[in-house]
C-alpha cells in the first residue's frame, strides 16, 4: 500500500511546490516588461492557487479517467465551500465585502448552475470548453475594468490579496533585474506541476484500484482535497490574520476560475462526457451549498463561527455517503 500513496503524496508535494515557482516566475516576468500590477494580480496571482487543479484535471482527461479529472473541478468546489469556508469562518467570522457578494459570489453560483445544468445532457466538449473559456475571460475583463474605476474590491482581488500575503515572494521586486530568473523559475515550476500531476493521477487511479471504489470517488475526495491546499492554506492564513473577508473572496475566486478556467481546459484539451454520477449527485449537491454560502453571506454580510461548523460538519457528511 505505500508504494500506492507514496506517488500521491510526492505528486500533491511536487503540484503545491511547482505552481508557488510557477506563479512567483511569471509574476516577476510580467512586471519586469511593464504590465499592470492590477492585471497580473486578477490573472497570473488569482489563478495561480488553481493549478494544481488545472494540471491534475487535463491530465486526467487525457489519459481517460473523465472520473477524476471533473470529480477533481466539483470536489474541489465542494470543500472550497465546506471545509475552507467552514475552517476559515470557524477561526474568525468571515466579513463579506458587497461587490464580492453582490457580482462574483452570484457569478460563482451562475456557473455552478450552468456547468450543473449541462453535465447530465451533453458531453463536455471543445465547443463547451471553448464558451467556458471565454467567459472566464470576458468575466476577468469586466472585474478589471469595474476595479480600475471604482474604490470597492470583489473576490478575485481578494483571492489575490490572500495569495500574495502568504507567499511575500510575490511581492513587487524594490528593483527592476533581469528576465532570465523569473522565466527559469516558472519554467522549473511548469515542470514540476506537470511531474506531480502525472504522479497523482497515477497514484489516485492505483489506489481506486486497490480499494474496489470509483476512480470517480477518488478524484471528489483525495484528489479535490489534495489539489485545494494552496486554497485552504492561503485562506487560513488570511483568518488567522483577522482578514476574514479575504478568506471568502478567495473561496469565492476560486470556484470561478476552477469551473470557467480549469473545466473549460479540461473540455477544450481532453473532451469527454461528465461521469453519471457525478452529473446525477455531486454537480446538483454543489449548487446546493453554493446557494448556502450565498444565503449565509447575505444575512449581516458575515458567516459567523457556528454556521463555519455546521459547513464542516456538512462536508463530514459528504464524504461518509460517497464512500462506501
Amino acid at each position: 500500500m505505500f508504494e500506492i500513496w507514496l506517488p500521491i503524496l510526492a505528486g500533491l508535494v511536487a503540484l503545491v511546490a511547482g505552481g508557488e515557482l510557477l506563479v512567483r516566475g511569471a509574476v516577476q516576468t510580467a512586471e519586469r516588461i511593464g504590465i499592470s500590477p492590477l492585471v497580473i494580480g486578477l490573472t497570473l496571482v488569482g489563478f495561480g492557487t488553481s493549478t494544481p487543479e488545472l494540471v491534475t484535471s487535463v491530465q486526467a482527461g487525457l489519459g481517460g479517467s473523465p472520473g477524476i479529472a471533473f470529480g477533481n473541478v466539483v470536489g474541489s468546489n465542494i470543500a472550497n465551500i465546506l471545509l475552507i469556508a467552514g475552517v476559515s469562518a470557524a477561526i474568525t467570522p468571515l466579513v463579506v465585502a458587497r461587490a464580492a457578494l453582490r457580482r462574483d459570489a452570484l457569478v460563482m453560483l451562475g456557473v455552478a448552475i450552468i456547468f450543473a445544468g449541462l453535465a447530465p445532457f451533453m458531453p463536455m466538449g471543445r465547443i463547451v470548453g471553448l464558451v467556458l473559456i471565454a467567459g472566464l475571460v470576458g468575466y476577468l475583463g469586466f472585474v478589471i475594468h469595474q476595479e480600475r474605476t471604482r474604490s470597492d474590491r470583489g473576490a478575485i482581488y481578494d483571492k489575490t490579496f490572500a495569495l500574495s500575503e502568504a507567499d511575500p515572494g510575490l511581492a513587487p521586486p524594490h528593483a527592476p533585474r533581469g528576465l532570465v530568473g523569473p522565466l527559469l523559475i516558472a519554467l522549473a515550476g511548469l515542470g514540476l506541476v506537470v511531474f506531480g500531476g502525472s504522479l497523482l493521477v497515477g497514484g489516485a487511479v492505483s489506489l481506486a484500484r486497490a480499494f474496489g471504489v470509483s476512480e470517480t470517488i477518488i478524484g471528489l475526495t483525495i484528489v479535490a482535497i489534495g489539489t485545494s491546499m494552496p486554497e485552504l492554506v492561503t485562506s487560513v492564513m488570511a483568518a488567522l490574520k483577522r482578514q476574514g473577508e479575504v478568506a471568502f473572496g478567495n473561496v469565492v475566486g476560486s470556484n470561478i476560475y476552477n469551473i470557467l478556467g480549469i473545466g473549460g481546459t479540461t473540455a477544450l484539451i481532453a473532451p469527454s462526457r461528465v461521469p453519471v454520477e457525478i452529473a446525477r449527485f455531486d454537480a446538483p449537491l454543489m449548487v446546493m451549498v453554493s446557494v448556502l454560502l450565498v444565503v449565509f453571506a447575505a444575512t449581516g454580510l458575515r458567516i459567523n463561527r457556528w454556521e463555519g461548523l455546521a459547513l464542516i460538519a456538512g462536508y463530514g457528511a459528504y464524504l461518509w455517503m460517497l464512500w462506501p
